[in-house]
């Protein structure tokens, strides 16, 4: 399907302003708050909800709240999508104005980064235990196994293994076991539990979830437990871990559903107030794991958080077109 001639005009008026195209090229690095756009374009929030809404208009970006903030990203489908990072590619790279954008936007993330990593730090110690506040861990781990299923793993990938609580329950089963986390504190005590569980399969290492370095399809089971609320480009997070799942292999994430609770956000460090099941789904088809089905852990009270983990399987195109 093809634009008209009248849809590409339109397409083209909302993307042809100087600073709805700053948005557009901001964007086009990861989803961004309303006021971290404000910070970065140094423009009134009034001003730029307004050319927001006229990209919305037009189909360039998406909206959408989580809780007391609204988030903004790229459309991630359609000819408007095709027909903007066409445009976006053509831009001179080192165009001057766009260049401070993204310096502004670098001091963003690193903000952000860092009172991660310091509440990372401050909380690494008592980690599990600020996490059984949320929901029975025991719950979760039992669906988890559910999900993994009992046979042997050839290898295990954890990414973001924070405490290291999924390698040593899923360790057993694997020949081998790595484990990736970018919070020193975290891999220290990582190591001390998988030492203390006699795992000797397990690998910790200090890596990002958004390049794990690691090579496409190596391994049989992916888990990402209780980490995408915390990211700033989740999808992207997504796509790396469904990236090395092999051949009939699984990613397993664990997180929230949609939910109300401010304080995490303001106290606990967390970017996104849970997904929705549709929106996960839609970033695990768009990275190649369309059979992806999610199960709710709901609280014990009205005002804990509900669990949700989907479980992805890689089917191999020819088994797929079989069936």
């Amino acid at each position: 399907m093809t634009l008209s001639a009248k849809q590409t005009v339109d397409v083209l008026r909302a993307a042809g302003e100087p600073t709805r195209l700053r948005i557009l090229a901001l964007l086009d690095r990861e989803e961004l708050a309303v006021l971290e756009l404000c910070r970065v374009l140094d423009q009134s929030q009034p001003r730029v909800s307004r050319h927001l809404k006229l990209l919305a208009e037009a189909g360039l970006v998406e909206r959408f709240p989580d809780g007391a903030w609204v988030f903004y990203r790229l459309t991630g489908a359609g000819r408007e999508h095709e027909v903007i990072r066409e445009v976006l590619a053509r831009i001179n790279p080192d165009d001057p104005i766009l260049a401070r954008d993204r310096r502004k936007l670098d001091d963003v993330q690193a903000e952000r980064a860092d009172a991660a990593q310091a509440y990372f730090a401050e909380n690494a110690a008592q980690w599990d235990r600020i996490r059984s506040l949320y929901v029975a861990e025991a719950r979760v781990e039992a669906e988890v196994l559910e999900a993994a299923g009992r046979g042997r793993v050839r290898r295990l990938v954890d990414l973001g293994s924070g405490t290291g609580r999924m390698l040593t329950l899923l360790g057993p089963q694997a020949d081998q076991a790595v484990g990736l986390d970018l919070s020193q504190q975290m891999l220290n005590i990582a190591r001390r539990n998988v030492t203390a569980a006699g795992l000797s399969n397990v690998e910790l290492r200090h890596g990002d979830i958004f390049d794990t370095r690691l090579p496409e399809g190596v391994a049989d089971l992916v888990v990402v437990h209780q980490v995408l609320h915390y990211l700033g480009d989740p999808a992207a997070a997504v796509k790396e871990a469904a990236r090395i799942v092999a051949p009939d292999g699984k990613l397993i994430i664990v997180d929230f559903a949609p939910h109300k609770l401010e304080f995490l956000r303001e106290q606990h460090q967390h970017r996104r107030l849970g997904f929705t099941e549709a929106e996960i789904g839609r970033w695990l088809e768009d990275a190649g794991l369309p059979d992806a089905r999610a199960v709710d852990l709901p609280p014990k009270r009205d005002e804990g958080l509900t669990v949700r983990i989907w479980c992805a399987e890689r089917i191999p195109r020819e088994q797929r077109s079989a069936a």
